[in-house]
């Protein structure tokens, strides 16, 4: 079970990210949290395991208080927690089964790391993960001649052989287009929900959040204003969280000025 209780994220500058928020998750789920640029939703991804400092409040996983972690116990604790990066953050110099790899380095030795002598279940995993994931035969690739949808298949696949007690995803879609971030969508719930992990994705898309997540949180200003199932965002709920703007048509397309 994650439960976030009153966290707050005040940056040097005095900006307030994150204005306590609090949120339990203690299903396996899939949430999305949607809100405009700067509402704090990657700052709250971030500060779930740490790649982020919180200023003040909790975060407990199963039980044990992540913010109160020394370096050696947060490095132990975020071997349950996989993360999938907007920016893919694989190794481009290494190959696609390395890069799925390197989410079990965590578990191995440091000379079987360096070795990249990993056990036998890990590889198997990993090439079932790589058919799943829709990159069979290309265990062998670089990282740096892949496509941006198969970058984020890769992270995936490397956030997954983790076996994660959580999932924290940010803007998995924001450089896809919009067939590609519904296949890489439609790949990571399912396999999350297979694997009956709690996940969190961070996006800016609302008809993805509408379309895959089990339930929505939406932030404004560093606060959660809204926390429900997919069909409670209404056009009222829409504009309290994004701002005055008609939800119920289509944008008009944008016509060039006569010359």
């Amino acid at each position: 079970m994650l439960a976030i209780s009153e966290l707050t994220k005040t940056y040097d500058t005095g900006t307030a990210a994150l204005r306590n928020v609090s949120i339990t998750v203690d299903e396996p789920q899939v949430v999305a949290i949607i809100g405009p640029s700067g509402a704090g939703k990657s700052t709250l991804i971030r500060c779930i395991n740490r790649l982020v400092e919180p200023t003040s409040g909790s975060v407990e996983l199963n039980g044990e208080n992540l913010t109160k972690l020394g370096s050696r116990d947060l490095r132990r604790a975020r071997r349950h927690i996989g993360m999938i990066f907007q920016e893919y953050n694989l190794v481009e110099r290494l190959t696609v089964m390395e890069n799925i790899l390197s989410g079990r380095l965590g578990y191995v030795s440091f000379w079987r790391a360096f070795r990249r002598n990993y056990p036998p279940a890990d590889v198997a995993a990993a090439f079932s993960l790589l058919e799943r994931v829709g990159l069979e035969g290309y265990h062998n690739t670089r990282a740096d001649s892949l496509s941006g949808g198969q970058r984020q298949r890769v992270g995936i696949a490397r956030a997954l052989i983790q076996s994660p007690d959580l999932l924290l995803v940010d803007e998995p879609t924001a450089s896809l287009d919009p067939k590609t971030s519904r296949q890489v969508m439609r790949i990571l719930v399912e396999l999350a929900r297979e694997q009956k992990t709690p996940t969190l994705i961070n996006i800016h898309d609302v008809q993805l959040a509408k379309t895959f997540a089990t339930r929505v949180i939406g932030m404004q200003e560093g606060r959660i204003v809204f926390d429900g199932k997919p069909g409670q965002l209404t056009e009222k709920v829409l504009t309290d969280i994004y701002g005055e703007e008609d939800w119920s048509t289509e944008a008009a397309p944008v016509t060039a000025a006569a010359s």
